[in-house]
């Protein structure tokens, strides 16, 4: 399927869905400016900027019996020219239009256009296709604890300092969950640690056996070198001395999930 071929319903509806996103696709007033510019019908009383855009891209669609005018609206909504300062802002657009137009074998670039990509039959193919940090993290259920503290930086293509935050939400979870203070291998120890009672203020199962007291000993040890591999070097070295591929992110956040989902279950006193 290409660009100038009729694409199917879905296609168009995930393409209005991205761009009349409630948070973060156009506005009504840059609806409204790009379909009269670009000379589609505007369905002014539909219910939502999504269905808006729909009823448009249906209409035009059916008009040309071509995707044709479709991608010259996202080439225009996807102008660089007009993010400067939200780069996050275009970043979450393109990926997200990324995994609807892999369905049609085509994808938006760094420059705004629309050009030839994989083409994907399954939403498991379209994640990879889309070829992001963002779609990434979703194939992966990233948990929500992670995202919370560096999506802006990830949309922004920080790795740097994705990291960095990432690494502080386990630390600011341990100190909301029990009320300790402190940081870094002293917080760990604080609420984590047997100590002489065997009873630590966070537990991460019964500890009933020696296997599981081994299991919060490891769970502990494992946050103490997260933070002396990932955080604390990030927080002294400058940006420009310290690269972070996007994989070795990928696998930070995947790793710091699986421990926010063992606070989940966690019994704290």
């Amino acid at each position: 399927m290409t660009a100038t071929e009729a694409w199917k319903l879905d296609v168009l509806r995930g393409v209005a869905d991205v761009l009349g996103d409630t948070e973060n696709g156009l506005t009504g007033s840059q609806i409204a400016d790009l379909l009269g510019r670009l000379r589609f019908p505007d369905p002014q009383p539909a219910a939502s900027k999504r269905a808006r855009l729909l009823e448009a891209f249906i209409a035009r669609h059916n008009q040309d019996r071509s995707a044709k005018r479709i991608v010259t609206f996202i080439t225009y909504a996807m102008a660089p020219a007009g993010y400067v300062g939200s780069q996050h802002l275009f970043t979450w657009r393109q990926d997200h239009l990324n995994e609807v137009l892999t369905f049609a074998g085509l994808r938006v670039t760094d420059t705004g256009q629309v050009a030839r990509g994989a083409s994907s039959s399954t939403l498991d193919e379209a994640a990879r296709h889309a070829a992001s940090l963002q779609s990434e993290l979703r194939r992966r259920r990233t948990h929500a604890e992670v995202l919370r503290y560096c999506t802006l930086e990830v949309f922004a293509k920080n790795n740097f300092h994705a990291q960095l935050e990432a690494a502080k939400s386990v630390f600011d979870r341990l100190r909301v969950l029990s009320g300790s203070h402190g940081d870094g291998a002293q917080l760990v120890d604080d609420v984590l640690a047997l100590g002489q009672s065997g009873m630590p203020k966070i537990a991460i199962n019964s500890l009933q056996t020696p296997t599981e007291r081994d299991e919060q000993k490891g769970f502990a040890n494992l946050i103490k070198g997260l933070a002396g591999l990932y955080r604390n070097p990030v927080a002294h070295d400058p940006r420009l001395t310290r690269a972070v591929a996007d994989d070795e992110l990928l696998e930070l956040l995947t790793t710091l999930s699986m421990i926010h989902r063992r606070l989940d279950t966690a019994a704290v006193r």
